[in-house]
C-alpha cells in the first residue's frame, strides 16, 4: 500500500482495538513499536500478533514495556525511532470504574497523553490518530450522531475524551504542523477471524459481547439485561456495534488520510456501522453463531444509559474511503472462534 516503510508508535498496542490494528499496519507493510503498561492486557498478546503474521513480518514489530505516565519510558523509544505517526490507543476505558475512581482515570488517560504531545514535539513527530468514543455524544438529541453535533459527557471516563479532544485542537490552533484524527468508536466488538487474538477484560467485563461470550463458555450463570422497557422494537437499549477488523481498518485510511492529504487540521470521524441492534438482536445473533442457549435476567435499568446511540458514517465514507464490511453474522462468528480457542482468554495455554 506505499507505506515506504512508515514507522507508527502504537501506544496500547497490546490491548484489544491496538492488537487487531498492530496485525493490519503490519499486513500493510508498516513497521510497528507497541508500547504498553499491560495494565488492561498481556504481553501475549503481542507474541499471538507475530504469530498471526509469520516470521518475515514480524520482525518488524517491536514492543516496549513501558508507562506514557513515564516520559523516561517515552524518550527511550523516540531518541532510538524516527516514528512518522503516532496511533494513541492507551487509556482507561471502563466507565463503571471511571465514576468510582476519577483521579485514576484523569492520572492515566490525561497525564499520559500531555507527555506523549510533549515528546512527540521535542523529536518533531507531529501526526496523530487518536482514540475518542462515542461517549463525547452523551445523551445524543436526536440520531444517527453526527460529528458537529455538540459534545457533552455524561462520566469521568467520557470527559477524559471530552478534554482529550479539546486538548487535540488546542495543539493544532497553536501549531498547524499538528495533524490529528480523531475516531470516535462506537461500540467495537468481534475478533480477528483466526481466533487467535481478542478481547480479553480482567474480571467481570464491562461490555455486552464479552459478557455474552462468558456465558456461553460457562464462565459466568446469566447475562444481566439492563432496561427492557425502552421505547423500542424489544425494549432493549440499541447501540452500534462494530467489528473490529473494521474499526482496526479504519485506522489505515485514517493514517493513509494523514499522509497523503496537506492541512488535516484537527478533524474528527464517527466509525460505527451506522446501524443500531438491540441488546436482544445481538444475543439471539450470538446463539445462533454458537449454538448455545444464553440465559438472560431482565434487570432495571442503569442510570445514564441512553435509549438508542448509533452513528451516522457519511464523513468517514466521503473523506477516508472508509467503511464497515461486517454485519452482525460475522461479529458473533468471530467472537465465538476466539471463545472457543481460548475459552479462559489469553491464559488458556496451560
Amino acid at each position: 500500500m506505499g507505506s515506504m516503510e512508515q514507522t507508527i508508535l502504537v501506544t496500547g498496542g497490546a490491548g484489544f482495538i491496538g492488537s487487531h490494528t498492530v496485525v493490519q499496519l503490519l499486513e500493510a507493510g508498516f513497521r510497528v513499536s507497541v508500547i504498553d503498561n499491560l495494565d488492561n492486557s498481556v504481553a501475549e498478546a503481542v507474541d499471538r500478533v507475530r504469530d498471526l503474521v509469520g516470521p518475515k513480518l514480524s520482525q518488524k514489530l517491536h514492543f516496549q514495556l513501558g508507562d506514557l505516565r513515564n516520559k523516561d519510558d517515552l524518550e527511550k523509544l523516540f531518541s532510538q525511532t524516527k516514528f512518522d505517526a503516532v496511533i494513541h490507543f492507551a487509556g482507561l476505558k471502563a466507565v463503571g470504574e471511571s465514576v468510582a475512581h476519577p483521579h485514576r482515570y484523569y492520572d492515566n488517560n490525561l497525564v499520559g497523553t500531555i507527555n506523549l504531545y510533549a515528546v512527540m514535539a521535542k523529536y518533531n513527530c507531529k501526526k496523530m490518530v487518536f482514540s475518542s468514543s462515542a461517549t463525547v455524544y452523551g445523551q445524543p438529541e436526536k440520531i444517527p450522531c453526527v460529528e458537529d453535533f455538540n459534545l457533552v459527557a455524561l462520566n469521568p471516563y467520557g470527559r477524559t475524551k471530552l478534554f482529550l479532544e479539546e486538548i487535540a485542537r488546542d495543539m493544532h490552533n497553536a501549531d498547524p504542523d499538528w495533524q490529528i484524527i480523531l475516531l470516535r468508536y462506537f461500540n467495537p466488538v468481534g475478533a480477528h477471524e483466526s481466533g487467535k487474538i481478542g478481547e480479553d477484560p480482567k474480571g467481570i467485563p464491562n461490555n455486552l459481547m464479552p459478557y455474552i461470550q462468558q456465558v456461553a463458555v460457562g464462565r459466568l450463570p446469566e447475562l444481566n439485561v439492563y432496561g427492557h422497557d425502552y421505547p423500542t422494537k424489544d425494549g432493549t437499549a440499541i447501540r452500534d456495534y462494530i467489528h473490529v477488523m473494521d474499526l482496526a481498518d479504519g485506522h489505515i485510511a485514517a493514517l493513509q488520510k494523514l499522509f497523503t492529504t496537506e492541512n488535516i487540521g484537527c478533524a474528527a470521524y464517527n466509525l460505527g456501522t451506522g446501524q443500531g441492534t438491540s441488546v436482544l438482536e445481538m444475543v439471539a445473533g450470538f446463539e445462533k453463531a454458537s449454538g448455545k442457549k444464553i440465559p438472560i435476567k431482565l434487570c432495571p435499568r442503569r442510570s445514564g444509559d441512553a435509549t438508542a446511540v448509533y452513528a451516522s458514517t457519511e464523513k468517514a465514507e466521503r473523506e477516508l474511503g472508509w467503511k464497515a464490511k461486517y454485519g452482525i453474522e460475522e461479529m458473533c462468528r468471530d467472537q465465538w472462534k476466539w471463545a472457543v480457542n481460548n475459552p479462559h482468554g489469553y491464559k488458556s495455554k496451560y
